[in-house]
């Protein structure tokens, strides 16, 4: 009989170990679970370059043409409405 008992213990022994085993398997599991979201959400929340808050700056000519259209109308050559048109078409 004590060949039985020491039987009895071992596949005790033997069923422990095979549930130490299925809860290292489910923590694997969880922490990869948990890493595969956390990249997913770092990859999904990836924020685009938002544009340069200074405006493009403008050629010489386009410079020269609007210091041109300030001196006509701060000397009274043109009025306000030929003013500001010039200022838009110059924008384009």
């Amino acid at each position: 009989m004590p060949g039985r008992r020491w039987a009895a213990v071992g596949g005790m022994m033997g069923a422990g170990m095979g549930a130490w085993v299925l809860l290292w398997i489910f923590v694997g599991l969880v922490v990869a679970v948990t890493a595969g979201v956390v990249v997913a959400r770092a990859l999904g929340t990836r924020r685009r370059p938002e544009p340069s808050p200074l405006p493009p700056p403008e050629s010489p000519a386009v410079r020269q043409a609007k210091d041109a259209l300030r001196l006509r109308y701060a000397s009274g050559e043109i009025d306000r409405e030929e003013y500001l048109q010039g200022t838009v078409e110059l924008e384009d």
